[in-house]
């Protein structure tokens, strides 16, 4: 009889139960219970019971072929083995809702990208302003077009000559002034304000509360810090350039045109004013288009990278191939997104095109209708020609262009909208506090997503210079207490305070160098060794490294290391074994040199050498400091001087192991479950020693 053998079985343990469990079957009558449906598709017999019946029974085919309740519950089974995390994800951060007016304003994308080039404003308000009067001055070049065909027509040397130097001096004037301002490119200035919006993005991530940001995925980051960046400056001096020359040349030579002939003038003046309407037509479709890319885009970082992280997972389950499936078919949604806004868009182009080419013909149809009835000068009919040719093809792009405009306002806002969340309040900075006992009072906290509170008005005392352990089921509010202690976020009521100094009152450097955690998972850096442990504190020397990684008990694997101290540890330590890791983080610890030490797990998924090691590491570790412990072995912890037993957000019981034992309640029933278990694993399997702080 199997009962959910394998419901609770990591990936590896999984593969590892299964075959064991199909030779074990083999000839044998078996009975499984599952909830898994894919662990009984072979079975030669179904039973599906509900509310104590026997409703169907038969094969795996002969079940959905009825097309009955085991039918509904496969489809179930399957939606949910293909639900992708993050396809419908919530932005991780908030920020009001912007005016729909001040989304459409122009001024409004200005403000933003003077505030993202940060120094550089000055300089490209500069440039801006030469890019600009380029733009007019090659609209008088142009004009000088009109007296240099007139004179050329009539012979008039002298004339030629005057307008075609005033024609050059247009021209010249036009090229320095452009080069002015594409210098804000070549120049470094680009480059310089990308690199301290980088810099005001990392700082900004350093100051985010972790509620928020452990809530977002590091392929989305990566797109914002990245991918936001690049699209917010890289093209903005281009397209301004470009929509300068399309708008400001155009009119500028119009309005020369009017002092020329003013009937000319007048009807190649009128297409602009068409142009308005279908601009604002469509530019909250380009918005909605482009923001709707730009969060498409971005999601999909954040499944690529979940994707790469996550492959040795997805193939010890074999999902890898389903994973594949639902990456490809993200890809596909965004190519089809891209599809059907490109479609949009060109049909929107197409027309504002017909528009412009339609009115360019007005005008020259007009001019020659002048011409023959001899009210206007063929020169001026000519030069008018020349102008409608060079301006028809970027008129008829304009829309085009300012889809461009959309993209960087809509990487824009997700910067803005990063930049504006607040970081937690500090209080009335005080002094560091000169003992390390810890207190909640009164602490009540719920997770912004959450259906409920995770801690529920607790109170409790961490003493000084001891250890204390938390314990309980998952989620029963354990990590969540070491989770204010460091300051995740700030609970809705009650106070947490270090030494009689309320936390909300120590600047997150104060409260940093006070505690030292030694994760379950530990992260390593794409760095040597040696930069790895002297990240808990830059300034010191390469002895008091070495002194506390030896406390930690590294230095036995250092020295197999191919080049010692030196060695890179690849993309989260991946040359290093879970122990060895675990010993690096406690080498940070000993060397942050806090008085509070927080320890999650140290020891759960360890072999049993190097859990050894690790608890002779931590035994170096806690020595004269505050320390707390999360554990679910209860072994481990069995020789605290303070145990917390957590059920639903709050304390139920404290004492020590034998008091909590002579208690006969929650504690108990914990230590008695585990140790029916260890039984089990007795049987064949050594359970690990306990480990006891002195």
């Amino acid at each position: 009889m199997l009962d959910e053998a394998t419901a609770f079985a990591d990936p590896e343990n999984e593969a590892a139960l299964i075959k064991a469990l199909a030779a074990a079957m083999r000839g044998r009558t078996v009975i499984m219970v599952a909830h898994r449906l894919s662990m009984v598709t072979q079975a030669d017999v179904i039973l599906l019971f509900s509310d104590g019946q026997l409703r169907e029974m038969g094969n795996h085919t002969q079940l959905l072929a009825q097309g009955g309740l085991y039918q509904r519950l496969w489809q179930h089974y399957q939606q949910a083995q293909h639900w992708v995390p993050g396809e419908h994800r919530k932005r991780w951060w908030k920020m009001k809702d912007n005016n729909p007016a001040d989304n459409l304003a122009w001024r409004v994308i200005w403000r933003q990208l003077i505030s993202s080039v940060g120094s550089q404003a000055r300089m490209l308000r500069r440039s801006m302003l030469a890019l600009l009067l380029a733009a007019f001055m090659q609209g008088i070049a142009f004009a000088c077009l009109y007296p240099i065909i007139d004179a050329l027509l009539r012979g008039d040397a002298p004339q030629l000559l005057n307008w075609a130097m005033a024609f050059s001096v247009a021209a010249i004037v036009t090229l320095v002034l452009r080069w002015y301002g594409l210098g804000f490119e070549y120049r470094g200035h680009l480059a310089q304000a990308t690199h301290e919006l980088r810099l005001r993005l990392g700082e900004q991530l350093r100051r985010v509360p972790l509620e928020k940001l452990q809530r977002g995925r590091a392929g989305e980051m990566n797109a914002l810090l990245l991918g936001s960046v690049d699209e917010n400056l890289n093209y903005v001096i281009a397209i301004a350039n470009i929509l300068l020359l399309t708008i400001v040349t155009p009119l500028t030579a119009s309005l020369a045109t009017l002092w020329i002939d003013w009937r000319l003038g007048l009807v190649m003046l009128l297409i602009f004013p068409l142009l308005v309407p279908f601009y604002y037509w469509r530019r909250p479709a380009m918005r909605r288009q482009m923001q709707t890319l730009g969060e498409a885009h971005q999601r999909l970082s954040g499944d690529i990278v979940e994707f790469a992280q996550g492959m040795m997972v997805l193939r010890t389950c074999g999902s890898d191939a389903d994973k594949s499936r639902a990456l490809l078919a993200h890809f596909n949604a965004l190519e089809n997104l891209q599809t059907r806004t490109h479609r949009q868009g060109a049909g929107a182009t197409m027309l504002i095109a017909s528009v412009v080419e339609l009115g360019l013909q007005v005008v020259v149809l007009s001019g020659i209708v002048w011409v023959v009835t001899g009210t206007l000068n063929l020169a001026f009919l000519i030069a008018a020609v020349a102008m409608i040719m060079r301006f028809a093809e970027p008129m008829a792009m304009f829309i085009s262009y300012t889809s461009v405009v959309e993209l960087i306002a809509s990487a824009l806002q997700r910067i803005e909208q990063f930049m504006a969340i607040a970081p937690l309040p500090v209080a009335e900075q005080s002094e560091m506090p000169e003992r390390y006992d810890i207190r909640f009072d009164n602490v009540s906290y719920r997770y912004e997503e959450g259906d409920g509170y995770a801690l529920n008005h607790v109170s409790l005392t961490f003493p000084a210079a001891s250890m204390s352990a938390l314990v309980g089921a998952s989620g029963a509010g354990k990590t969540t207490v070491t989770k204010l202690l460091m300051r995740y976020a700030d609970p809705q009521q009650g106070q947490i305070s270090i030494g009689g100094v309320d936390i909300r009152r120590l600047t997150p450097e104060q409260l940093n160098s006070l505690i030292s955690v030694v994760f379950q998972d530990v992260w390593l850096f794409d760095d040597t060794l040696l930069a790895n442990i002297r990240i808990a504190r830059p300034q010191a020397t390469r002895q008091e490294v070495e002194e506390a990684a030896r406390a930690a008990q590294c230095l036995e694997f250092i020295s197999r290391l191919p080049q010692g101290w030196l060695t890179p540890m690849g993309e989260m330590g991946g040359q290093l074994s879970g122990g060895e890791r675990q010993r690096i983080s406690i080498a940070r610890a000993l060397l942050k040199n806090a008085p509070v030490v927080i320890l999650d797990e140290p020891t759960a998924a360890l072999d049993i050498e190097s859990e050894l090691a690790v608890q002779k590491a931590i035994d170096n570790l806690v020595h004269n400091r505050t320390v707390i412990i999360i554990a679910h072995r209860l072994s481990t912890i069995a020789g605290a001087g303070n145990i917390l037993v957590m059920e639903e957000g709050q304390v139920v019981e404290q004492g020590t192991h034998a008091q909590l034992l002579s208690h006969h309640g929650r504690y108990q029933a914990l230590w008695q479950a585990q140790m029916a278990a260890r039984v089990w694993r007795d049987d064949g399997v050594s359970a690990s020693g306990e480990w006891v702080h002195e």
